[in-house]
């Protein structure tokens, strides 16, 4: 057994880096993309080629191959594979708009949560105030608010874009303001009943005057138009497969543009101070780093991402109602961002999909199954449903997970270390001070 493994590793080495590599990483992400596009249909072994089609990009994070190789192929992917994919399947491409969503909102969280150590249990306020914006602004509802007023042009969908970056930035300051001499346990207690406070009012903001319509919700929120070019390159689709391809499009443009800004912040001079004054804001202060400034910038970046993809949701959906932005919304968002790991880009943008994926794909998938092979009669008791133990399996999973991998997935260098301590000196803290007398 050891000489075999001693004999696998030099060549799982030589698959990893050198021209092997870029080999392997090119003839996987053909075959996967041949054998998804060979046969787009939803069922079982779709979900499976399709999953296996999402590892490539996991692949190539962690391939040791050039910069631009990698570019190159994901771009390809993103582009071109599941454009081209949703013209023939729009279920998986709406899988691929909901999870540049939540991964946009796990970059926004991770910043509040694993950057800064803020834990925020109301972080989903900010995606439904992006969302209100837009549909009560680009619908018959602003006539509620103001008699004689009409919705906005749909073309203004862009600037408000970057306005729900603003928005939820001041809404990000808002809540900060109140938090900011509370840590831990007080913290998510206070940030979470912020979060409710949001969903209530959008309840409760239907009289005396008729703001967000109540617990009935908007309906038909305008969506942006759609480009020429697009309508022109995409001939012969309908509106409907051009339109699905195009959120997506967006959809990416905002994660990209987030991806962007996170990055550059966490290897900047306010990362480092983020990062201090998650290890010990004590510390942090007699260093210098200003630390509400901090906090509260924390608090402003986190939720202008949040406020940013709530507008692009509301226009989506052409639908939102408080529902959507409930508590067990931001623990999902927290969930992706925990178990891809806290303070981790990378472990954002996997968890993020992962979650993704398995609400919307694999569990269901998974109680799809089990409610076809119990109508076929075999073996599975008749009290049990499937499609309510979606729920529990899915904690299942992340308990597992925790147990495992406590740092996450993909977890950041620094926390992992700080894991890794803990695990070799479990009885550190505990150990009797010496007598010096």
């Amino acid at each position: 057994m050891g000489k075999a493994t001693a004999l696998s590793q030099p060549f799982l080495a030589q698959l990893n880096r050198g021209p092997l590599a870029y080999l392997a990483l090119a003839l996987y992400a053909t075959v996967t993309t041949v054998l998804l596009l060979s046969n787009p249909r939803t069922s079982l072994g779709t979900d499976v080629v399709f999953i296996l089609f999402l590892m490539t990009f996991l692949l190539l994070y962690r391939a040791r191959v050039a910069g631009v190789y990698k570019l190159v192929i994901g771009l390809a992917l993103l582009l071109g594979v599941i454009p081209y994919l949703g013209t023939q399947n729009a279920f998986y491409v709406e899988l691929a708009i909901q999870a540049a969503i939540f991964v946009t909102l796990a970059l926004g969280l991770n910043v509040v949560v694993g950057f800064a150590g803020l834990l925020d249990l109301g972080y989903v306020a900010f995606f439904a105030v992006g969302a209100y914006l837009w549909g009560i602004l680009s619908t018959p509802q602003i006539g509620q608010i103001s008699p004689g007023a009409s919705p906005l042009d749909s073309s203004l969908f862009y600037l408000f874009l970057a306005i729900g970056l603003f928005v939820g930035a001041l809404f990000g300051i808002l809540l900060g303001f109140p938090v900011l001499r509370l840590r831990g346990d007080y913290l998510a207690i206070v940030t979470l009943g912020l979060g409710e406070v949001i969903r209530v009012l959008a309840v409760n903001l239907d009289r005396p005057i008729n703001l967000t319509n109540g617990s009935q919700g908007i309906k038909d929120v305008a969506r942006p138009p759609l480009p020429e070019p697009l309508r022109a390159l995409m001939g012969g689709l309908g509106d409907a497969q051009i339109y699905q391809v195009f959120i997506y499009l967006l959809a990416l443009l905002v994660l990209g543009l987030t991806l962007v800004v996170v990055f550059r912040l966490k290897n900047s001079r306010i990362g480092r101070a983020w990062e201090a004054m998650r290890e010990d804001d004590v510390a942090a202060v007699a260093m210098g780093v200003p630390i509400v400034r901090m906090k509260l910038l924390a608090f402003a970046v986190g939720a202008s991402f949040a406020g940013a993809m709530g507008v692009l949701f509301a226009a989506k959906q052409q639908f939102i109602n408080p529902p959507t932005f409930d508590l067990l919304r931001s623990i999902g968002i927290l969930a992706m961002v925990i178990l891809g790991g806290m303070g981790s880009i990378p472990g954002a943008i996997f968890g993020g999909a992962l979650v993704t994926l398995l609400d919307l794909q694999i569990l269901p998938r998974i109680a799809a199954e089990l409610s076809a092979l119990k109508r076929q009669g075999v073996g599975i008791p008749d009290w049990f449903d499937p499609a309510q133990y979606q729920r529990a399996l899915f904690g299942l999973l992340l308990i597992i997970m925790m147990i495992f991998r406590p740092a996450g997935i993909l977890p950041d260098e620094r926390h992992r270390d700080e894991m890794r301590e803990v695990e070799v000196n479990p009885e550190a803290e505990t150990q009797p001070v010496p007598n010096l007398k």
